[in-house]
């Protein structure tokens, strides 16, 4: 009988040290048995390797036993210089539309590994504020800004009825306390007056299912000017989520698929608060009626790029973020 000296399976953090723990083995006749192994684990590579160990008696019989060893990436935190982590409740207990996680600027909840940008939202008791919530997740305010251009977001949402993610944008001038424009001096406006373009957003109740929409002082909340898309994808496969946003319109698609054109035929402060700069939102809420059975799930983003108006399809984005 081969015993593991430590775990049967464990992970371990790419271009870490290892040394293995070893075994051990016991026969019913030779009591003591030498162990052997083989195997080897490379760290600066990921992946999944088997260390085995193996012991033979004196008459001959043998026993295997293998150990797992999984080499996974370093988890990193999300770019400060680009993105900053919107924490504070806006209205002093709570987020609004009744949302029911606290967002927290750990990496339990928005990390980059592998290339890409994770943002999970958890359920868990969380004290913060003063206030004690039953979930957390994260929501990143680009620290960039601009005015007209296409968007691209590649990315996968997570799943499970209660899950809300969103891509989206909100006026730099919003009066939103805590927000990131906001604690730079910037907000003077109120929302919807700011303007709100939501790019892409999806709920767990509607699965595979993708929206976007435009909120202004002429449509907002229930808003009319509403489109989406039945992506049968959406959580299990990477898509390329688009905005061109120009001086006369607004155009949302998925994969190239055009499903929202928003160009209003008057453009006032009531219905076109797009002449001014945007910044990008990306965030994964929780809603009131989530499932009792919900744990965790996440919003997987490849890259986010924005580009100038116009810009043909060879050329280079203004600015990104490729989660390398």
């Amino acid at each position: 009988m081969i015993t593991l000296a430590g775990a049967a399976s464990l992970s371990i953090e790419q271009n870490s040290a290892y040394e293995d723990a070893g075994a051990s083995a016991t026969d019913n006749i030779d009591s003591s048995v030498e162990v052997s192994s083989s195997g080897a684990v490379d760290t600066s590579i990921l992946g999944e390797y088997i260390i085995t160990f193996t012991a033979t008696d004196s008459a001959g019989n043998s026993s295997t036993l293998d150990r797992l060893v999984n080499v996974v990436a370093v988890d990193i935190s999300v770019d400060a210089a680009k993105w900053f982590h919107q924490t504070m409740l806006p209205n002093g207990s709570a987020w609004f539309n009744r949302e029911q996680q606290h967002y927290t600027d750990r990496t339990d909840n928005s990390y980059v590994s592998d290339g890409t940008l994770k943002i999970v939202a958890l359920k868990e008791s969380f004290s913060d504020q003063g206030v004690t919530k039953n979930y957390t997740s994260a929501r990143l305010n680009s620290k960039y800004s601009f005015t007209y251009g296409r968007i691209e977001v590649r990315a996968k949402l997570p799943s499970g009825v209660g899950t809300w993610p969103a891509v989206w944008l909100l006026g730099k001038n919003i009066s939103e306390t805590g927000a990131y424009w906001q604690t730079q001096g910037y907000g003077d406006t109120p929302w919807p007056a700011c303007g709100e373009a939501d790019l892409l957003e999806h709920w767990g109740s509607n699965q595979n299912y993708v929206s976007s929409s435009t909120h202004t002082p002429s449509s907002f909340g229930n808003t009319v000017n509403v489109g989406g898309q039945y992506v049968g994808t959406a959580s299990s496969e990477f898509h390329l989520y688009e905005l061109d946003w120009s001086a006369e319109q607004m155009v949302f698609s998925v994969d190239g698929a055009v499903h929202l054109t928003y160009a209003p035929v008057v453009k006032d402060a009531d219905t076109w608060p797009f002449d001014g700069p945007l910044y990008l939102l990306l965030n994964v809420a929780i809603e009131q009626s989530v499932s009792a059975e919900f744990e965790s799930s996440q919003m997987e983003i490849d890259y986010v790029r924005v580009y100038a108006p116009g810009a043909g399809s060879n050329a280079s984005p203004v600015w990104s973020d490729e989660f390398d």
